[in-house]
């Protein structure tokens, strides 16, 4: 997977006087470390030969570029060889938890088939988890949803406790039915967010496919699981809107200000289109293939 690069965090905004960190930022290990993971992105997940991946890969088998030390073996060029689709995702850090938590640091070569099988069933479910967990720890930072900070604190503690359930337990876990009530709360949060918003904008589930909204003012606008794939926004107004959920492949965000908006994370800015004058919101960062 390849690393975002270049930090957009404001320079002005608070630090954390032990980390340098902004607080507002999810932390480090919610966000893949590939270091410390056995190739599972590589191995678990299948994909089919597209605009995004240049061969086919069924579940369960390792990628062709996956070398002996569960490193790829042509990380610096995913995207020259046709593997862009491996560029755009990131496991929000279930990869190092499945392989150094839930098992011990027992990779799957090692294991034995039925041992590899759990492993590859158990690291989706995490990856689950964990991208909620991002939005839950997320949520905390946000002070005009302060009315709603305790409900969000019990279900990410609730989140974080079954991430270290046993491989077994997880495998058997209802995600669906764990996702709905933390969804819940975040719709609380988002409400909160977008107070005096209107209903003008609230766009959830719009297909917005192609759509274009050059310069449009999308301030506050709920965009959950909105469809935005080759969407024009080049110098929208996105500040304060909700992200989550949106399907920003080959969106164009040239110029786009998404100052403050919210639930927003690296695979979609990854898979987007932007610029150096596309404002970010300290959550995410650059990625290195936007236009300098």
């Amino acid at each position: 997977m390849e690393r975002p690069s270049g930090d957009v965090l404001d320079p002005k905004a608070p630090r954390d006087p032990r980390t340098g960190q902004d607080p507002s930022a999810p932390p480090h290990d919610l966000r893949g470390d590939c270091g410390n993971c056995f190739g599972l992105c590589c191995v678990a997940l299948p994909f089919a030969a597209s605009a995004d991946f240049a061969v086919d890969k069924a579940a369960g088998k390792p990628c062709g570029n996956l070398r002996d030390d569960f490193r790829c073996g042509i990380h610096a060029r995913l995207r020259d060889e046709g593997f862009t689709g491996c560029t755009v995702y990131d496991c929000f850090g279930a990869g190092q938890k499945v392989s150094q938590v839930t098992f011990g640091g027992r990779d799957w070569r090692s294991g034995g088939r039925e041992h590899a099988r759990l492993m590859f069933d158990v690291f989706p479910v995490v990856r689950h988890l964990h991208e909620l967990l991002w939005y839950l720890t997320e949520a905390l930072t946000l002070p005009a949803a302060r009315p709603a900070h305790a409900e969000a604190r019990r279900v990410l503690d609730e989140t974080e406790r079954l991430t270290r359930r046993t491989a077994e337990e997880l495998a058997e876990l209802d995600v669906a039915a764990h996702r709905q009530r933390v969804n819940e709360v975040l719709l609380k949060v988002s409400e909160l967010m977008r107070a005096g918003a209107g209903r003008a904008k609230d766009r959830r589930g719009a297909d917005l496919m192609g759509a274009r909204l050059k310069g449009a003012d999308l301030r506050k606008a709920s965009l959950r699981g909105a469809c935005l794939i080759a969407a024009d926004l080049t110098g929208a107004d996105l500040r304060g809107a909700d992200l989550i959920g949106a399907d920003l492949r080959d969106t164009d965000l040239t110029d786009a200000d998404l100052t403050g908006a919210f639930f927003l994370t690296q695979p979609q800015i990854n898979a987007a289109r932007g610029s150096a004058g596309t404002r970010l919101p300290a959550s995410v960062t650059r990625p290195g293939h936007w236009t300098p």
